[in-house]
């Protein structure tokens, strides 16, 4: 139950226990000194954006009291060092002119660092929600991991997973919005719930101009979808036109020498009327019936 628990609290929080994060990946068990300069950059960052007001915050920071988590990195064949985690302390110590960061050294090859790189992400609080779902995507197509398996890794709810995933079936126009902060994550997942990409969009841009709220998208999303769900209602009940059952009823008639009537509820089933005034038209129609057999 404990190593769950810390599964939740980020990459820090597993540090002592590698096996959680990759059956490749070892951990050394003290924190060493690495030359910066010896320090790669991780190709597989799943953050594509930093702050940089909030980079220079943190550089000085470092400046006066130094690195309080060290960086996670693991050794190359050509005795390099390469980021797992830390790229924002890492680049924050480059600006105020570090020689030198503590660091923890990691084996690990490269689907494992890069399943790594991107649990380690998804936990950070300022990573926008498109990051997240890119992330979890990522572990799901590169990694191989399942919603379950992802679940455990990340102490992350399965369905609070699959609600990330879904705001990548949004139009990039909403995703950008909602990376730019336009949009709240509440606002994306009303519009998710949408089927036609055009309404999304529309919708999307009046929650933009009116400053609407969630409960309002909500409103207006479930009222879409109503209305969406009469008019194939609509159109399931007059598969078959007001002129074409007209035409029907008029053929028939004339086949049987009788006014032949149709009835039918909402839900598709009806009947077909055929009336007879004596023993002679109900012969004539059993008669037209055999015939039709």
């Amino acid at each position: 139950m404990a190593r769950k628990n810390a599964l939740g609290k980020g990459l820090g929080a597993l540090i002592e226990d590698a096996g959680d994060l990759g059956k490749n990946a070892k951990a050394s068990a003290a924190i060493i000194e690495v030359d910066i300069s010896d320090i790669e950059a991780n190709p597989w960052q799943p953050r594509t954006t930093f702050d940089e007001e909030k980079l220079a915050e943190l550089a000085k920071s470092i400046k006066e009291i130094g690195i309080i988590q060290p960086l996670t990195l693991r050794k190359t064949k050509h005795g390099k060092y390469q980021l797992i985690a830390g790229e924002r302390r890492f680049r924050a110590s480059k600006l105020a002119g570090l020689d030198k960061v503590p660091a923890y050294v990691r084996i690990a090859d490269d689907d494992s660092m890069l399943e790594m790189a991107l649990v380690e992400n998804i936990q950070r609080e300022d990573l926008d929600p498109i990051e997240i779902a890119i992330s979890y995507q990522r572990l799901i197509d590169e990694c191989k991991l399942t919603q379950e398996s992802m679940s455990e890794r990340v102490g992350k709810k399965r369905s609070t997973i699959s609600n990330y995933l879904r705001l990548l079936r949004l139009p990039a126009e909403i995703q950008l919005g909602l990376r730019n902060k336009q949009i709240s994550m509440g606002h994306a997942r009303a519009l998710v719930n949408i089927e036609d990409a055009n309404v999304q969009i529309q919708l999307y841009e009046r929650i933009v101009a009116e400053d609407m709220s969630v409960r309002k998208v909500e409103q207006e999303v479930k009222g879409l979808n109503t209305k969406d769900k009469d008019k194939k209602g609509e159109e399931k009940k007059t598969d078959t036109s007001s002129e074409d059952y007209t035409a029907l009823e008029k053929q028939l008639s004339e086949l049987f020498s009788t006014n032949i009537r149709f009835s039918r509820s909402k839900s598709g089933k009806g009947k077909i009327v055929i009336p007879f005034g004596s023993d002679d038209e109900l012969e004539k129609i059993i008669n037209i019936l055999d015939k039709a057999k």
